[in-house]
């Protein structure tokens, strides 16, 4: 047998993976029964059928059915820009609040594009910072600085 679409089998074997192990993790939860679910059930029986799901997709790629293709190679330049905006966001958003946090996030993961613009990042940015206000800020109520301490003072 022949894998014929690569990417196909890497997602098929990622989906088996992450799926055994939400089941392996959950086995340490109460499991309980069909008519009473105890916290480790739901996310057990989950994992089973994503990494049945991913056995599925994994096979398909030996179909001969359809064009070969290959895993394209990383971008190692944008995985540590992206990878990067998520740290630096994670640092910021205490001292700046969330509104400067999500802009520096925005505009940092946007320079991993090799299309960038700074116009497309700002309105990017701008659209981002409404919806994670309204969202996280007035839907849920979640307690977090919007702006910076020395201007909420």
């Amino acid at each position: 047998m022949r894998i014929n679409r690569q990417t196909d089998f890497a997602s098929g074997l990622m989906f088996i993976l992450v799926g055994l192990g939400f089941s392996m993790v959950a086995r340490g939860y109460t499991m309980g029964t069909a008519a009473r679910m105890g916290p480790g059930y739901f996310p057990f029986w989950l994992g089973i059928l994503l990494a049945i799901l991913g056995a599925v997709v994994a096979f398909g790629a030996f179909s001969p059915k359809g064009t070969g293709d290959r895993i394209a190679r990383v971008d190692l330049r944008t995985l540590l820009w992206v990878l990067g905006s998520v740290v630096l966001f994670a640092l910021v958003l205490k001292p700046l609040g969330m509104v400067l946090s999500v802009v520096v996030l925005v505009i940092t993961s946007s320079m991993a594009s090799h299309e960038f613009s700074w116009k497309g990042a700002v309105c990017n940015a701008v659209v981002l910072v409404a919806i994670s206000l309204v969202a996280f800020v007035y839907g849920i109520n979640l307690q977090m600085p919007v702006w910076p301490a020395f201007l909420s003072a």
